[in-house]
């Protein structure tokens, strides 16, 4: 038996395919756009300020601010920017806190007082839920 041998066969070799050439259009220079003329701004109309002293008013002198809530004793302490005493009314308004309550309970380190001056920090009892930095006005 004779091998036979195999044949090689080239493939053909592909011919890149030109591609016609782009026409070229000359630009032609253009003229600058007229300008308008510039105006002047009038000047903004003054705003009324509505801000923390219209707040104050509303819901009086803010006299201390809540440091801490206790809720198994409903108890907060408020750090004094005021004086206060017992049987003064109190609003305490924050965030999503708005409470009016007269009051009835103030303590400094478990002694019960009946007034406190600016600076100290106080026990007071509260009729519900207040959160820290929830802001202390005396109405």
């Amino acid at each position: 038996m004779a091998l036979k041998k195999k044949k090689k066969v080239r493939k053909a070799a592909k011919k890149p395919v030109k591609k016609p050439a782009k026409k070229r259009v000359k630009k032609t220079a253009k003229k600058p756009a007229k300008r308008k003329p510039l105006l002047k701004k009038k000047p903004a109309a003054k705003k009324k300020r509505t801000g923390k002293k219209a707040v104050k008013k509303e819901e009086g002198n803010l006299i201390g601010s809540i440091t801490h809530y206790f809720p198994h004793v409903q108890a907060a302490v408020i750090k004094l920017k005021g004086p206060l005493a017992m049987g003064d009314t109190l609003k305490i308004k924050g965030h999503t806190t708005d409470l009016t309550q007269l009051i009835t309970s103030m303590q400094i380190d478990r002694v019960d007082i009946s007034s406190a001056k600016k600076g100290d920090e106080i026990g007071l009892l509260v009729n519900s839920r207040v959160r820290q930095h929830d802001k202390v006005y005396k109405v």
